[in-house]
Parts: structure tokens; C-alpha cells; sequence
């Protein structure tokens, strides 16, 4: 009942509001730009087609045969005497008898080539149980208005006939008179209760259509054994007010309404109906982009799911300025100042905005790009942060120093970002500094050593792992390490790297050499050196490894590497973490 009453209410004021308009302010409207000198010289606005025939049934609809006479081409002294009576019956024909489109008689001065000539317009026929009797306007000269359109007199000499031949609302005989003679805004009583009481029907037969449009779709989620979702239901509202705007428009057909009113009434059908077709639009839009976004956010696609909210408002942005000039085409407005008063504004707010619209369009392509996302871990210049929000306008960044660094949208297209959370492995690159007091077989036993472990690790690549003697420096031979560890997370990365150097300290002592100084110390103790029984351990497990053919240089070999791969347990079978023991193990 409340949607019911709302929808009397909407075309009840839509109804009177137009009625109540006045014929200039429609031609005001309707006339195009180059007519408006034109118009303005006649205070009745015949200068147009359109302007005759509005402001003809104006007129006779309230009343002023002799003001309507003045649009009928007749002489100054029949004019006088029969252009009342010949203008009454001009509009009983016009209302019950005329076949035509009044909204496309011309707005021209001119006139439209289509429908005649600069001086001579067919705009509709009267159409009687006898003949069909073409309405032709005549464009001609007078000496205070100037060129102005009339009926032409052709067509009113045959006015009387056909009057006589125009059928009678058959209603209108079994009606209270009151009813019939009695006139509101140009239609009489029994036309308004009659458009009123067509209300609640044409609501039944909108709903009733709905709810046949919802049949196919049941049956089909029913057949597929999918859920039946409500939101699906929204789209019930927007078609149910256009359906049964359609509806009422076919019950009016049967209720003769005169010609103006009929205007106004059809202009009325025309808002609902594309009130009820944008709205529609705007719930197509919004759930068609809100399952879009679910599905890129579901995919892991975040960037592109904000970016759907983005483009969810612009469409529906679209979708109302279209709206709204099509209401107004449907008025009657001209559209060509509106359309160029749009085009000359969105320059101005394009100039004004410049920089808006530079971080708006900085923003579309960092979100449709996906350069980083909510929660990446990168680098922007020289400061590095994790992204908090990427709004239209700037992005937010919690840096290492917990500040937070606002970085506009269009700074940050052009930016070269370095995103740690992408990448898929880490490296792990240390470089060693042995003593140089290290013998070649010591040398030999921590590399291959070293890179053993590399390989054995459950956690290092080893098809990449490497360790070179790459150089000497000042105070120290120069081993440098080349390997990935296989985690993307900084903090895992981190108890990696502390188990491989701890590792790696062992290897080194294992070899009975150390690690080197990087400046020149003065040694108050004496200096134990390098211990022997060691170094003779590390030379004679190198001789061994000559004797047998399996020195370990350049490499060890690829049935060894293959052996060797995943042996190291990571973390360690002792770890308060729970690592496994490789298969094997005791």
C-alpha cells in the first residue's frame, strides 16, 4: 500500500505540474535557438509549427475562442464573426479526431523539409468514420507579427463536416453530467476519476509481468541447484514503476484524452518509464560490479576490487547525468545548450582540477596495474614502508620509523617502486674474511665445506648455492656466498640467515683458521697462531680427497650434489619449533 500510494502521488503531482505549464514556457523550451528572435516578435508564438498548434489548444482549452481564432487564417471580419465557433470545433477535432505527433510538429521557423515546406506544413490528419482530412499549417505575413504559422483555410472550410461526423464518448451518455461538463485543467471530471482508478490496476498488472519475469530465472537457479539471492529482488522495484507506467499508458489509450492533456499525460508516462529503466540500470550496475569485485578479491586481486569500487561510482554517475537528460528531451528541453553548457563546465573543472584529476587517473592506474597493494613491504625512493591505503587521491605508507608518508597518486605512477613482498625467494649473500695465515688445503676444506652445507640445507636453492674465492683484500682472503633462501617472509628470512652463519662459524673453526680483522691489531698476548693439529686435519682430509679422485673443485660432483640436497634438517630435530628429521635419520 505504501508503494502503491507513493506511485498515485508521483503521477498525480507529475500529471498537474505539467498541465499547469504555460504554452511559453514550452515554446521556451522547444524552440531552437535561431527561432527565439522570431518567437519573441509574436506575444502568441505562432512564429513555429509548434508553437500555432501549443498554442492554439492553450487557448481553446481555457476558454479563449477569440484568442484561439487568432491562430485559424481567415479574414479580419470572419474572423469576427465565426473564428469562435470554427475554433471550438477546430479543437473538438484536435482532441477526438486527430492522428498525429504533436511532439515532432517542427520547432523551426522554417519548418521540417520532411513534413512539407518553408511555407506549408502537413501536421497530422483528421481521421472520421468518412475520410481522413490532412491538417496543414500555412506560414504567411502580418504586419505586426511578421512571419507566423496558421491553420490554413483549406482545412477549416472543412471543419463543420467533419464536426458533425465526430463520435461521442459512448461513456459520456451513461455518466453523471456533472461529471461530463464540468472541467478541470481541460479534461473533464470522469477523464481524471477514470485516470485515478487506472492506478491501482495498471500496479496489479506490473506486478503480475514482474513476477512472470522472475519464473524463467526460479525454474533455471532451481535447475542448477543455486541459491535463490534477494539481491536479485532489487531489480523487481525499478521494472515494477516502468511496467506499470506502461500499463497505465495503454488503459489511458481507451479514455480519449484531449489533445494537450493527452501531451502532458504522455510526457508524464515518458519520466516514470525512464525513471523506472535508469534506476533499473543503476541496480544492474551495482550488483554486476559487486560480484566482480568479489571475484577479484577472491582471487587475490585486490587492487582490482578497489578499482571496481571506483568504477562502480563513475557508471553510476554516468547513468544518472543520462537520466536526467533524458527526462529532459522527454519535457521537451532543447538539448544542444545543455549538452554545450556540459562541454564548456567540463573544461573549466578539468583546467581548475588539474592536479586532482592527475592524482585520480595516478590512482586508476596504480589499482589496474597492481604495482602493490594493501600490506606490501616496499621501497618509494629512499624510504621504504608498508602501504596502509591507496585511495583516488595519495597513497599511505607506515615507514620503518612508524611515520606516516603520503605519497600523491600521480608522484607515485611515475615512481620507481621496489616491492619486497613479491619476490619469491631471498638472497643470502655474506662475504667471509679469512686470515690470511689460511693454507691453500684449509682454503679448500672451508669452501667445500661451506658449499656442502649450502647444498644439504632444506631451506637454501641449491641449484643456485655457490662459494668463491673471489679476492684479496688488505687484511683478509675474501670468500663471497650466493644462494637464495626459499621464504618470502623477512622475519623466517631472518632465523635462516642466523642458522647458516652460525653454520658457517663452525665450518670455519672446524678448518682451524679464522676469521680475519679488518684493521691492523696489536697483539699484547702472544699469539697462539694457527692451530696445528687442526690445519693437519683439514690438509690430510684434502689429501684424501685428491687420492680418491674427488677433490671438490671447480665442484663437487652432480650424483654428490644430488646426495647432499636436503640432508641439513631445518630447524634442527633439538628446536623448540618442531623441526622434522630428514628421512634417514636417526
Amino acid at each position: 500500500m505504501r508503494r502503491l500510494g507513493l506511485l498515485i502521488l508521483a503521477v498525480s503531482l507529475s500529471f498537474h505540474s505539467l498541465a499547469a505549464q504555460s504554452v511559453p514556457s514550452l515554446l521556451k523550451s522547444g524552440t531552437q535557438p535561431q527561432a527565439a528572435s522570431s518567437a519573441s516578435a509574436d506575444p502568441l508564438g505562432r512564429a513555429t509549427p509548434s508553437g500555432t498548434v501549443l498554442g492554439f489548444l492553450k487557448a481553446a482549452q481555457d476558454g479563449n475562442e477569440r484568442t484561439a481564432a487568432d491562430y485559424l487564417q481567415m479574414s479580419a471580419a470572419r474572423r469576427q464573426s465565426q473564428g469562435p465557433d470554427i475554433a471550438g470545433k477546430l479543437k473538438v477535432l484536435m482532441d477526438s479526431a486527430f492522428v498525429g505527433s504533436v511532439r515532432r510538429i517542427s520547432t523551426s521557423p522554417e519548418g521540417d523539409p520532411n513534413y512539407g515546406t518553408t511555407d506549408q506544413q502537413t501536421i497530422g490528419n483528421f481521421s472520421t468514420r468518412d475520410a481522413d482530412v490532412p491538417v496543414v499549417l500555412v506560414r504567411v505575413t502580418d504586419p505586426n507579427a511578421g512571419n507566423i504559422w496558421l491553420f490554413s483555410a483549406d482545412t477549416l472550410g472543412k471543419v463543420p463536416d467533419l464536426y458533425e461526423n465526430v463520435e461521442a464518448h459512448q461513456v459520456e451518455n451513461k455518466l453523471p453530467q456533472s461529471l461530463v461538463r464540468n472541467v478541470f485543467l481541460g479534461m473533464p471530471l470522469w477523464q481524471w476519476l477514470a485516470l485515478f482508478i487506472a492506478i491501482p490496476v495498471a500496479f496489479a498488472i506490473g506486478w503480475a509481468v514482474v513476477l512472470l519475469l522472475t519464473i524463467p530465472r526460479r525454474l533455471w537457479l532451481k535447475f542448477r541447484n543455486r541459491p535463490n539471492l534477494h539481491s536479485y529482488s532489487r531489480l523487481s522495484k525499478p521494472l515494477l514503476v516502468s511496467f506499470s507506467a506502461l500499463a497505465h499508458r495503454v488503459i489511458a489509450a481507451y479514455l480519449g484524452l484531449p489533445l494537450l492533456p493527452r501531451l502532458y499525460y504522455y510526457r508524464t508516462i515518458g519520466v516514470l518509464v525512464s525513471i523506472g529503466f535508469f534506476w533499473f540500470l543503476l541496480r544492474v550496475t551495482g550488483l554486476t560490479m559487486q560480484r566482480l569485485r568479489m571475484h577479484a578479491i577472491s582471487g587475490g586481486r585486490t587492487g582490482t576490487g578497489t578499482l571496481m569500487v571506483l568504477a562502480e561510482r563513475l557508471l553510476a554517475a554516468l547513468v544518472v547525468v543520462a537520466g536526467f537528460l533524458a527526462i529532459l528531451a522527454i519535457l521537451g528541453f532543447n538539448l544542444t545548450t545543455v549538452l554545450a553548457g556540459l562541454g564548456i563546465g567540463g573544461i573549466a573543472i578539468a583546467f581548475a582540477a588539474q592536479k586532482t584529476l592527475e592524482n585520480l587517473f595516478g590512482g586508476i592506474s596504480v589499482l589496474a596495474d597492481e604495482v602493490i597493494r594493501v600490506g606490501d613491504y616496499c621501497r618509494f625512493g629512499d624510504r621504504t614502508g608498508t602501504v596502509e591505503d591507496i585511495s583516488l587521491r595519495s597513497t599511505r605508507v607506515r615507514t620503518d620509523a612508524r611515520t606516516e608518508l603520503s605519497i600523491p597518486n600521480g608522484t607515485l605512477a611515475t615512481m620507481s617502486i621496489e616491492n619486497f613482498t613479491r619476490r619469491d625467494k631471498i638472497l643470502f649473500n655474506p662475504v667471509l674474511a679469512i686470515r690470511y695465515e689460511t693454507t691453500r688445503d684449509q682454503l679448500r676444506y672451508l669452501l667445500a665445506e661451506t658449499r656442502r652445507m649450502l647444498y644439504e640445507h632444506a631451506k637454501v636453492e641449491s641449484d643456485s648455492a655457490s662459494i668463491r674465492f673471489a679476492n684479496f683484500d688488505n687484511s683478509a682472503l675474501r670468500l663471497e656466498i650466493f644462494s637464495y633462501v626459499l621464504t618470502r617472509d623477512a622475519n623466517e628470512f631472518a632465523a635462516i640467515r642466523e642458522d647458516l652463519l652460525l653454520r658457517i662459524i663452525e665450518i670455519v673453526e672446524k678448518s682451524g683458521s679464522g676469521f680475519a680483522f679488518p684493521s691492523q691489531t696489536i697483539y699484547f698476548s702472544r699469539d697462539s697462531g694457527i692451530d696445528k693439529e687442526k690445519a693437519g686435519a683439514a690438509e690430510q682430509q684434502v689429501q684424501q680427497w685428491r687420492d680418491q679422485h674427488k677433490l671438490p673443485f671447480p665442484d663437487f660432483a652432480a650424483a654428490d650434489k644430488s646426495a647432499f640436497r636436503g640432508s641439513i634438517a631445518y630447524p634442527e630435530p633439538e628446536s623448540a619449533t618442531g623441526g622434522n628429521r630428514p628421512e634417514g635419520m636417526p
